[in-house]
């Protein structure tokens, strides 16, 4: 496939911010897609050369990539560097001096997607001495290649600015749409003026002219004629499409091989996708529930309750001597603790399995436990490992099993996957333990536990449906967390401002947004600049999160920066307030930073405006 062919879907949706229109542009591209060329387009229009759980990363800085647009173009890096002051885009430069280059007629091959996607994946593969000139060489091929707009996206990719807005959401949709055309008709309506078959919509997205109210009305598929029973019908095996594609997803997280297998095999090719060991998988999240009586109303009676322990999700993978750590946003984490794997070896029965955990950290003194900020350090933690082991260990808690050998086992009832763990974990105190758990089917035993699990040092308790399966990377009413307080939001950082005074050197001011859960964007809901400390021995310092925030500025206007959304931080709040200053329509009353979780939680875990307007709905309650 041409790359310039990939090119021009990128416009087509960076032309839109209609849901909508995104997904049929990406749909109509990926039904021409060969299935080679399907897994390198999913990953490029995410912006991506590899899946989101692998940790390989293009690594490129600016002023690399500007002196590989001076060997391609021929102008100097100070020019370069003017331009993009101007502009504040690199790509729209590359385009402009790309397209601008006399001799780009006579020098220039057409690129193809392979091309591209290889150069892209061999900047990870060079290291040591000269490395740096490849990498230099490898991105001004491209650009000596690429037409104008070609060079664009190019240097948007490799810059991890690409931001064409096709989330999670729109790449499930846009497969169902190219590989399922039956069960997702309803969606469809014919235009009058080009007679393309485009979604329903104000205009057509095909020719631009407003669609008849007749079109609007005239579904193509025939359910919309025969009744509401057989339009429930067809929006039921749109679903039952959808939730296949996304369990296919959730087990491999790499929405290339998902298509793929769509494309090539069908909804029965979709049901084949296994887990993997070793690839990570996404994890069951639990729902917050503000009493226990509410709690059994979900779950039913009785119910599992277990420690809810202030540490950090660790999915751990053996397949013989080998084994992987994974935390929840799918890093892998398996050098940094060398102490847990050697408790897995000793302390777990099997060569083959997947287990659901939560690493502890506790005072290797008093052996108490810690809360999550003690030990976050070890996750990111390069050098000096065993030494921070012995100074922050981390117990085990085993509450799960996804995988054994060899065999899935994601379907079978909870209180048979907790038969399995506590047949094959061996419990070593401080090591590597089942968690600590109850079944109860009354509320005076779950309170009991509660107050039990609160004076060891945990959060509160887990109550979870003894018959439920685990469903990866879903929140749903299988598993519920009951804490008793108002919930702390975790909240992506978005922009920043420099301080003033003493603080002229950090950005100490930060712009808050939660997501919005239906459309793949964030939602501004205030600003927060307490909590922080002033040095870092004291705890989370401005100068800390100044140095996370300084590589992500994408745009800076006097003192506001605006940056790339990475940094995500728990939140605490007196309360939640309407607003009509943020895009949310709410904001925070005395907000104060309580910790870092970005080494737990990605931009797609952090709370969604149904969180907010949940808890805002909630306060009214006890305000009464």
């Amino acid at each position: 496939m041409k790359y310039s062919e990939l090119v021009g879907l990128y416009g087509k949706l960076d032309s839109t911010t209609k849901r909508l229109e995104k997904t049929y542009y990406l749909s109509e591209f990926l039904k021409k897609t060969t299935a080679d060329d399907i897994e390198p387009v999913i990953l490029l229009v995410q912006g991506r050369v590899f899946p989101s759980y692998d940790e390989r990363e293009l690594g490129v800085a600016n002023q690399l990539v500007i002196k590989a647009i001076g060997i391609a173009s021929g102008v100097q890096s100070e020019a370069i560097e003017k331009e993009w002051a101007k502009t504040g885009d690199l790509g729209k430069v590359a385009e402009q001096l790309i397209k601008g280059k006399r001799q780009a007629t006579l020098a220039a091959t057409e690129l193809i997607v392979k091309k591209v996607f290889d150069n892209l994946r061999k900047l990870t593969e060079l290291t040591g001495q000269g490395s740096v000139d490849r990498k230099m060489q490898l991105i001004a091929e491209l650009l000596s290649s690429a037409k104008g707009t070609e060079a664009r996206y190019i240097t948007r990719t490799i810059l991890g600015q690409l931001r064409v807005g096709t989330g999670a959401g729109i790449l499930r949709d846009a497969i169902a749409w190219a590989y399922f055309p039956k069960a997702v008709e309803k969606v469809f309506v014919k235009c009058g003026s080009c007679r393309s078959t485009v979604p329903q919509a104000d205009n057509c997205v095909e020719c631009g002219k407003e669609l008849s109210k007749e079109a609007k009305k005239a579904a193509v598929t025939s359910a919309a004629a025969e009744g509401e029973e057989k339009k429930e019908s067809a929006r039921e095996e749109y679903n039952v499409i959808l939730d296949k594609i996304q369990q296919a997803y959730d087990l491999t997280n790499d929405f290339g091989v998902v298509a793929r297998k769509a494309k090539t095999e069908g909804a029965k090719g979709l049901e084949t996708i296994e887990i993997r060991i070793g690839t990570p998988i996404k994890v069951m999240l639990a729902l917050k529930v503000d009493t226990v009586e509410e709690a059994f109303e979900t779950v039913g009676r009785p119910a599992q309750c277990e420690y809810k322990y202030d540490g950090f999700r660790l999915e751990c993978h053996r397949q013989g001597d080998k084994i992987w750590l994974y935390t929840r946003r799918l890093e892998n984490v398996t050098n940094q603790f060398p102490d847990v794997v050697e408790y897995i070896k000793k302390h777990v029965k099997g060569d083959n399995y997947i287990l659901d955990a939560e690493a502890v950290g506790f005072d290797p003194k008093n052996q108490k436990y810690v809360p999550f900020q003690n030990i976050s350090q070890r996750i990111k933690r390069k050098y000096g490992i065993e030494k921070m082991a012995n100074e922050l260990p981390v117990e085990v808690n085993v509450f799960d099993v996804l995988c054994y050998e060899g065999k899935n086992i994601v379907s079978q009832p909870f209180r048979k996957r907790r038969e399995i763990i506590e047949k094959i974990v061996k419990n070593a105190e401080r090591k590597i333990v089942v968690s600590r758990a109850i079944t109860a089917e009354k509320e005076a035993e779950v309170e009991k536990f509660f107050r039990e699990a609160k004076a060891a040092g945990t959060e509160g308790v887990m109550i979870k449906a003894l018959d439920a399966p685990y469903q990866p990377g879903a929140r749903v009413g299988y598993m519920l967390k009951f804490k008793k307080v108002m919930e702390n939001l975790d909240l992506a950082i978005v922009a920043a401002e420099w301080g003033e005074g003493k603080r002229a050197k950090w950005l100490s001011s930060y712009y808050l947004a939660c997501r919005d859960h239906g459309h793949d964007k964030l939602l501004e809901i205030g600003k927060v600049s307490t909590g922080l400390k002033e040095k870092r021995e004291e705890g989370l310092s401005f100068d800390e999160v100044t140095e996370f925030l300084k590589p992500l500025v994408v745009e800076e206007t006097g003192r506001l920066v605006k940056v790339k959304p990475k940094i995500v931080i728990e939140v605490a709040y007196e309360e939640i307030q309407k607003s009509p200053t943020y895009e949310s329509g709410y904001a925070l009353r005395f907000p104060r930073v309580i910790r870092n979780r970005t080494d737990e939680k990605g931009i797609h875990d952090i709370n969604s405006i149904e969180d907010v307007e949940r808890l805002y709905r909630q306060q009214k309650r006890v305000k009464g």
